[in-house]
């Protein structure tokens, strides 16, 4: 397995498409670092105008963790638009390029190389959440220094500055549950086709779609919006409420873990009665 898995790591990363969410992720995060430089300062009394009445505050709170936080805010509903550029790939490209049989004839099980691609593919989703990391939280401490990090929502509350990396590494961990499930569902519709453009569209037209669904709240969609796996895919910001609220961290974990089983399992069963000699 990890000889084969290496091998599909390999053919992931050959491909230029595979480095287009990493250049995404750099170049966007490198636009708000530059932006919040030199306007931060106007940004964050923009942003705190409401409360000033209320409160007295000292000392910069423009620093590595609150750009950190923004950006993971603002990129996260959208890196699942880059992790289907290759999920959609990973099989419907061997259909494309014709090597299905020279895949299959390998004196392994077809579940094998299919677990295999799967792994590698979670992987790629893997190292794509710690390239964001390094560049929205590593770039931007080292630039803009650390110190108490300040999260407006709902209100506003302030982390001291001794209770945050551990909230980062949670957060960035269970993000890649989220990010996994898309990926697992653009495998499954790559495993369906033999084009790698109609598993990106169709995994992106679902994922939209379900996204609207999860904001709905009439009749039968509010029933079913908690087993909509989008409604949990920012499970990762509970790290980031004071306290964190576990129990809701678990049950989102499992449903998104339920979703990819689901997806795999799906494509496992396709992928072992998919026809390779027509």
């Amino acid at each position: 397995m990890i000889k084969l898995t290496v091998i599909e790591l390999q053919k992931i990363f050959k491909k230029w498409r595979t480095y287009i969410g990493f250049a995404a992720i750099g170049l966007l995060t490198a636009i708000v670092q530059i932006s919040l430089y030199f306007e931060g300062s106007k940004y964050v009394s923009m942003a705190t105008r409401s409360f000033k009445d209320q409160f007295v505050m000292s000392g910069d709170l423009m620093n590595g963790y609150f750009i950190a936080n923004m950006i993971l805010n603002g990129l996260f509903v959208h890196i699942p638009f880059l992790i289907v550029l290759v999920g959609g790939d990973l099989l419907a490209g061997e259909a494309t390029a014709g090597t299905y049989r020279m895949l299959v004839t390998r004196p392994v099980s077809r579940f094998q190389i299919l677990a295999a691609k799967f792994l590698a593919g979670n992987i790629y989703v893997l190292s794509m959440i710690a390239w964001l990391a390094f560049t929205s939280l590593g770039v931007s401490i080292l630039i803009f220094g650390s110190g108490e990090m300040m999260i407006l929502s709902n209100g506003i509350t302030i982390l001291a500055a001794d209770d945050i990396l551990w909230r980062f590494a949670g957060a960035y961990m269970v993000s890649f549950i989220s990010l996994s499930t898309i990926f697992s569902l653009s495998f499954l519709f790559s495993s369906l086709v033999e084009n790698a453009i109609g598993p990106i569209v169709a995994t992106m037209a679902v994922l939209v779609i379900l996204l609207l669904l999860s904001t709905m709240e009439i009749g039968i969609l509010k029933d079913i919006k908690p087993y909509l796996f989008p409604a949990h895919m920012g499970l990762w910001s509970n790290y980031f409420s004071d306290p964190v609220d576990y129990s809701e961290l678990t049950k989102s974990a499992g449903i998104l873990l339920a979703h990819t089983a689901v997806f795999f399992g799906a494509a496992a069963c396709i992928f072992q009665k998919k026809d390779i000699l027509s």
